[in-house]
């Protein structure tokens, strides 16, 4: 196999398949990428057994081949290596020559016979749906990240459903940690989704197809034998579902009681990260007091100091003194895009939920914690 290469059309990618490829499993040879030559193109594949990658991108290909080399290395090389084009062969007892001119680098490939298949899914009903939609709902789910050591499905996926009634169609993600759970809307007029009822797709994977994610108008998306599959124009995921049941999410978003407070999101946003200064491992919670136009924030750290911020507010209720952690707070105002947000208080051992005034798509649900 030989073939040349423009880095310009494989460096950037390369570079977002590390996620993958440097995820450890059992098997050494999903540290590799493989690299099929045909006709003018090469396809770059790469899994974790979990999730996986294929991308299709020009090359001059001298001689048809399939070759696997280590992604990192093959990464650092184009990335560094002094010239657009780039040669690479394959010799004997599959070994790699990579250079150009003056440079050159020898490295042992594997086996390509060893490669993890990839679910194949030309064949999948897909539904097309606004990519920039699509970007910002995982931007504001995987926000809550799941546990290494938790193995609970609900925790390390984002539950992804099809509401599709008489009324109105929308797809929904939800995501929660235990201690908070947001939800993100997209609605949709035209087209048929074939995602029937709810399904669980890992964090992790949604994080990488989040790197893929440009500047196209639109993607497609669906199922196909257990796995979620993600295709663009000449690029394709594939994500293993998770299996398990989701919690049932819908009862602890009560709507209509308590008290919706608006605040400048930006204010009320850097109020929050100077009062978690003083937050450690032991001391995250923070306390909101709510009174009369007035919230006061106080953080309290035996083992560094206290802090004390107030912020006027419209607010005209018994007062409320809640505590909970900051950093969930800062996570959610964070992806909010309104200037203005909507915290609803109920009471000291009551969710609180968080929402942009405006655009009501997003809902963060907080829980609170003991004081």
């Amino acid at each position: 196999m030989k073939f040349v290469i423009n880095k310009n059309d494989i460096r950037n990618i390369l570079g977002k398949v590390q996620g993958i490829t440097g995820r450890r499993t059992n098997l050494a040879i999903t540290e590799t990428v493989l690299i099929q030559a045909k006709e003018q193109t090469i396809k770059i594949v790469a899994t974790d057994l979990e999730t996986g990658f294929e991308g299709e991108y020009p090359a001059t290909v001298e001689s048809e081949g399939t070759i696997a080399i280590n992604a990192k290395k093959l990464f650092e090389i184009v990335r560094d290596f002094p010239s657009d084009s780039i040669d690479i062969n394959e010799v004997e007892n599959r070994w790699i020559e990579i250079g150009k001119e003056n440079i050159e680098y020898h490295i042992v490939g594997m086996n390509p016979e060893d490669f993890p298949d990839i679910p194949q899914v030309d064949d999948a009903p897909l539904f097309e749906m606004d990519t920039q939609s699509l970007k910002r709902m995982i931007e504001k789910t995987i926000i809550i990240g799941g546990a290494p050591d938790d193995k609970r499905a609900h925790i390390n996926g984002i539950y992804f459903e099809n509401l599709d009634d008489d009324d109105s169609k929308t797809l929904k993600m939800v995501s929660t940690d235990g201690s908070r759970l947001s939800t993100v809307d997209y609605p949709y007029e035209n087209g048929v989704c074939p995602i029937e009822k709810g399904v669980l797709i890992p964090k992790k994977g949604l994080g990488e197809v989040l790197k893929f994610l440009g500047p196209e108008k639109t993607v497609a998306i669906g199922l196909k034998d257990s796995h979620f599959v993600l295709k663009k124009e000449n690029e394709s995921f594939t994500i293993r579902l998770l299996e398990g049941e989701y919690p049932n999410y819908k009862d602890i978003i009560v709507r209509g009681i308590g008290h919706d407070v608006p605040v400048d999101r930006q204010l009320f946003l850097m109020v929050l990260k100077r009062m978690s200064i003083l937050s450690s491992e032991n001391y995250r919670g923070v306390i909101f007091n709510f009174e009369k136009n007035l919230l006061t924030v106080r953080a309290t750290n035996p083992e560094i100091g206290e802090s004390r911020e107030d912020m006027v507010i419209k607010f005209a209720g018994d007062p409320i003194e809640a505590a909970f952690n900051p950093k969930y707070f800062i996570d959610s105002l964070g992806v909010i895009e309104d200037e203005t947000a909507v915290i609803n208080i109920v009471s000291s051992d009551k969710p609180c939920l968080v929402e942009g005034e405006k655009d009501k798509s997003y809902l963060s649900i907080i829980m609170p914690m003991k004081i």
